[in-house]
């Protein structure tokens, strides 16, 4: 006898006291030791996406692609005089007006040679100061959209070029390429049964063994932004997660992948994180992007 209650997953945990308690005292002694919780089935409910769903997602991600592409663009940004904030009111504007709306606010922050790398706590718990956007400055943003009963959770870079620059330094170029190779060693780790914590484990010291210097967060997506399902890591629990993390990878499954790279860069005499996050499905054919990933840094032309 499954009852909505659960240590771990508030949408599986729906049941208040006053109602707990009027039903036992309704319930034949005998019954009660057929109570359980019924978490498996509210999660895999909540966690499963049908193949209908996934072809509007992969529609959604990739509205939510092309709008990260024109908000960094020329279009949207004049270097020396448009703010990292107006880029953030840029985004949730053109979502209104395509009819659509944010299921968190979004984010534009800058890592620049003539500033420290912000701390974790820092740029997740205190946000960014507004700020000029001027050339040589790498551009990220944090963007999310929903439509349908869907989510999208989306990370991705750009590089803002000096007058007469054609293409993002190579020194940059490689840095990002560190950030694609965590996401290759993480998703390389996915398997049916495995719970979140183990996949962070394996993923953490694959990463770790090749001189990389990653941290993985990354959470289940679909009816939710921040789902129920297999949670992989938080930013501030690489150790593995109480709870969600050890839930079991399922089939038809979406997630964000979010994670990082912390890596340093001579030509700025600095580290520089490289953040990314994608989605992504694990189904019996293995993990792939819903819409493909972010795989070079975008040139604000």
């Amino acid at each position: 006898i499954g009852l909505n209650i659960s240590e771990d997953y508030g949408i599986a945990d729906g049941l208040v006291k006053t109602d707990y308690e009027e039903f036992m005292g309704h319930l034949p002694e005998e019954l009660a030791a057929r109570i359980v919780s019924a978490e498996p089935l509210a999660v895999s409910w909540v966690e499963t996406r049908t193949d209908t769903e996934m072809k509007e997602f992969e529609a959604l991600v990739q509205v939510t692609h092309d709008i990260i592409a024109e908000a960094f663009s020329s279009k949207v940004i004049t270097p020396g005089k448009t703010t990292s904030e107006e880029v953030v009111w840029w985004l949730r504007q053109k979502v209104r007006d395509m009819g659509l709306d944010t299921w968190f606010h979004p984010t534009v922050d800058i890592q620049r040679d003539s500033e420290a790398l912000k701390s974790h706590i820092e740029a997740f718990s205190n946000g960014y100061e507004e700020t000029v956007i001027q050339p040589g400055d790498l551009l990220h943003c944090d963007f999310g959209v929903s439509y349908l009963g869907l989510n999208t959770d989306c990370q991705q870079h750009a590089y803002v070029p000096f007058p007469g620059e054609k293409q993002v330094p190579e020194f940059l170029s490689q840095a990002f390429a560190s950030g694609n190779r965590v996401q290759d060693l993480f998703t390389d780790s996915f398997g049916y049964g495995l719970t979140g914590n183990s996949i962070l484990r394996t993923a953490l010291e694959k990463g770790r063994a090749e001189g990389l210097r990653p941290s993985i967060y990354t959470h289940p997506l679909g009816s939710f932004g921040h789902s129920a399902g297999t949670t992989l890591g938080m930013w501030d629990a690489q150790g593995g997660v109480l709870g969600s993390g050890d839930h079991p990878m399922a089939y038809k499954t979406a997630y964000a992948i979010e994670l990082n790279n912390t890596i340093f860069v001579p030509k700025w005499n600095k580290d520089v994180r490289i953040m990314l996050e994608e989605a992504g499905y694990f189904d019996t054919h293995g993990f792939r992007y819903v819409n493909g990933r972010q795989e070079s840094i975008r040139l604000v032309r």
